[in-house]
Formats: C-alpha cells, structure tokens, sequence
C-alpha cells in the first residue's frame, strides 16, 4: 500500500513537474522592445567613443549587453524600416530608393506580411509608438492596418518636434485618430511608452516598437538641453548633443517602467539607428545648416551613401540573465531581424513571401557564426553595392559611372579602391548586382515622380467656368 502511495505522489510531483514545466515554457517567450533611432552618427553615444554626448541609458544596455560591431542597415530611412518589417531587401517590391515623400501615394506594398503580424497571429500584443514613414496617403499602409494592435506618433518621416507639423500639416495620430498636443516630440514618445508598459498586463507577451524620430532634422531642442552642452560652440552640433540626451533620457524612463511593471528581466531589447548620421549638408532638408552635426568616426561618407558611413550602425542586444556582455563581429543585416525575433519568440514565418533574413540567435546568443556570408547593400537605378565576406563593390551607375572594390576587413574606412588589381573579384560582384537587379520591383519612388512630371508637363490644361474660382478638367 504505501509503494502504490509513493508512485501516485511521485506521479503527482511528475505531472506537477511538467505543468510548471510548461508555463514556464510560455514564459520563456520574452516581451520585445525594438527601440529605433533616426539618423544616429555611428560615434555619437558614450559606449562608441563620443567626446561630447553623453548616453549613460544606452551606454548601460551596451555594456550589459551584446553590441553587434558589424550591423548594416538600408541608406534611407523607409528603405530599413521596411526591410525591418519584412525580413526582405527592399528592391524586391521597389521601396529601394530614397524615401516616401509626403506627396507620395505609395506605401509598403499590403502584400508583404509584416513582423507585427506574425507576432500577433502567435500571442502577442503589439503596439508602435514613433515614427512610421512606411506610407501615409492611404489608411491601408498605416501601422494599425499592417499588424500593430496600438499605434501613437507620425507616418510621415520628418515633422516639427514642437507642433508635429509637415509642411503646415498636423501629422500626429492615437489608433488612426489626430492627436493635437502640446509637448516635445521625444519626451511625448517617451512618455507613452511609459503609460502602455504600466497598463500591460505582463501574462501577455508584448512587442513594442519604439521609433524615435530624434535626431532626424529639424534640429531642434529643449531649452534646459541645450543648457546642459552650453561648453559646444557650434550651434548645431550643440542642438543634436541636446537631442540625443533628451532621447536617451526617456529611454532610460521607459527601462524604469520595464522595471516598475516586473518586466525587465523577461524582456529582450534591439536597439539601433535607421541608417548612418547625415553627411552631406543637402540630406538635412535645411538650409541654415553650414555644418552637419553628425559624427560618423572613420568611417566613410554618411545617409544616404552606400559607403560604410551610410549602412554600417552602432546596434545593441539586450537581455538581463539571457545573454552575457560581449562584442561580436558577424555580419548581420536588418533583414535578419523579423526571422530572428520571430524564432525567440517560437512565432512561425510561414505566409511570408521568402525572406533574405536568416535567424541570427546562435551568434547573438553564443558567438557563433551568423550564417551570413553575403549582403546585398542595395540595387536601384543610381548604383548598387554588395558584400561577400570581406570584399565589398560599390557600382555608381550615374555617369561618370565607376567601380569600386574595398576589403573591408583590412579597410574598414574605403579608403582604398583595389578594383584594378582583383578584376575577378568585381567580374563576380558586379554579376551578383546585376543578377539582383533582375529579380528588382520598378522603384516607386522613380514611378511616382515620372508620373508628376509627365502630368505637369503633359496634363489637361484646366478650363475656366463661369464659377469664380472654379476649375474643371476636360
């Protein structure tokens, strides 16, 4: 009798065992914050060496953390943020070029299934806060129609940090509704995401994305920030220190509140810049701008290049007790992301059209190999660019047309074009861009302006009526 008791209580234990077993299976399965800047010099943190911004919130994720040394993103702003929400390179359904403007009518092709989506269809509650720049003239592109549950900020990609205006027009949204406020665009992103963590029930997984918009143009700043690098002479470079600690200053709100919520520990934090720090005085949209503030190191050119300055950002992994501080050197690209989160988060990818991304958690996790041997920086009409271990050819197709091959392992600042002396090596990249150009979508930015010139140029003049003010077309 008493051996039949032990094996039903050594039964009971069992099963008990495997129960347990299993919620704490569910929640293993972290909360995500994905926190993006806009912009971001590849020096301008504390953990990268900065003379004169100081990061202590970043600094703090870098140093508990894994820094990925060798992250690539899109040159442009949609370009990345799309590659983000695909796991796809861009060319592929013709987001390749530059960036939506605000008279563009296109957007993030519907047929492409997003990171949200594939998140939510397994569990998870997911909610922006930010900037969106995926599409805007249409609903059917905004956040809450592509997968998000929650949607808070803009879906144009450059608005006024005080009156979050584009071109005279309110761009500020809660869920598809405008928003009017008053505040500073950084600290009202911050300040949600804040109350959305204090209001989540942490039983539900969460998927946050955070898109800042600091420190994309305009520059401006908060008085008591900019007093406190009164010591920088220049004024905008002084402005973009400002804007960065303001940003860094919420980030460290929002890791309060991850904290406050019992969240910290179950949550797996990304964070990087959308593509590299401005350069070139004509990418900041402003024309008071005599120096550009960004500070990109050695590395080559800035937004907007193909050059490292342009794609290669400064990226951080975090994840209390998961995953130990360390640096590593794989080759990773923003595409990676969606297959990887998707993997940790045991969320399926199936349904997605195929993805360029390759699950990259062995080597953020364990230092292993990435599985990344290759990265097609970009192909559009102007050039391309690809990398294939540690040859690197950029092609300017605009005239003067030009070749240039680099390795970057021994030249990681393209300071020296060794075309001439490896033409195997470019015969071989050159005819990886071209075969990626045969497998490239129209771009619908160059659609899109062929389109408003022909009808300015072509177009129905329009016909007076008898009505004062009045116009119709023939």
């Amino acid at each position: 009798m008493r051996r039949i008791l032990l094996a039903v209580l050594a039964g009971m234990c069992f099963a008990g065992f495997l129960a347990v077993s299993a919620v704490q299976g569910q929640e293993v399965r972290p909360h995500i914050l994905y926190i993006l800047a806009d912009d971001l010099g590849w020096k301008d943190m504390g953990f990268q060496g900065s003379p004169d911004i100081k990061t202590p919130n970043l600094d703090r994720l870098a140093g508990d953390g894994v820094q990925l040394d060798q992250f690539y993103v899109q040159p442009f702003c949609t370009p990345s943020r799309a590659a983000l929400m695909t796991g796809r390179y861009p060319f592929r359904y013709g987001l390749q070029t530059i960036v939506i403007p605000s008279q563009g009518t296109y957007g993030l092709s519907t047929e492409e299934r997003t990171l949200p989506e594939i998140l939510k269809a397994a569990g998870y509650r997911t909610e922006m806060i930010g900037k969106w720049h995926l599409g805007h003239a249409d609903r059917k592109y905004w956040p809450r129609q592509r997968g998000f549950d929650y949607h808070y900020g803009a879906v144009l990609g450059e608005i006024d940090y005080f009156t979050r205006e584009a071109h005279h027009v309110l761009d500020w949204q809660r869920n598809n509704e405008e928003v009017k406020e008053e505040g500073y665009n950084t600290q009202l992103i911050g300040a949600d995401a804040v109350r959305r963590i204090g209001q989540h029930d942490p039983q539900t997984p969460l998927f946050m994305y955070l898109a800042f918009t600091a420190a994309h143009t305009p520059y401006q700043a908060l008085p008591e920030y900019l007093e406190k690098f009164g010591h920088i002479e220049e004024e905008t470079r002084r402005t973009y220190a400002a804007m960065i600690a303001c940003f860094d200053d919420e980030l460290g709100k929002v890791l309060d509140a991850l904290e406050a919520r019992g969240m910290r520990q179950n949550t797996l934090i990304i964070f990087h810049s959308d593509n590299g720090g401005t350069r070139d005085a004509a990418m900041t949209g402003e024309s008071k701008v005599k120096v550009v503030p960004c500070d990109n190191g050695t590395l080559r050119a800035g937004k907007g290049s193909l050059y490292e300055g342009g794609v290669r950002v400064p990226a951080i992994v975090n994840w209390p007790g998961r995953l130990q501080p360390a640096k590593i050197g794989e080759l990773i690209h923003v595409v990676d992301m969606l297959p990887t989160i998707a993997g940790v988060a045991s969320a399926t990818t199936e349904g997605t059209k195929p993805l360029d991304g390759i699950n990259v958690w062995p080597a953020i996790a364990e230092g292993k190999p990435s599985g990344r041997t290759e990265i097609i920086h970009n192909v559009d009409p102007f050039g391309g660019a690809v990398r294939q271990g540690e040859w690197k050819l950029v092609w300017k197709a605009v005239l003067p047309a030009r070749l240039e091959l680099f390795n970057i392992a021994a030249d990681p600042d393209e300071k020296h074009n060794v075309a001439e002396a490896n033409p195997q090596v470019v015969a071989r990249l050159r005819a990886r861009i071209e075969e990626m150009v045969a497998q490239s979508e129209k771009p619908l930015f160059m659609s899109a302006a062929m389109d408003a010139v022909f009808k300015g140029i072509f177009g129905p003049a329009p016909i007076p009526t008898d009505e004062p003010g009045a116009t119709t077309e023939p």
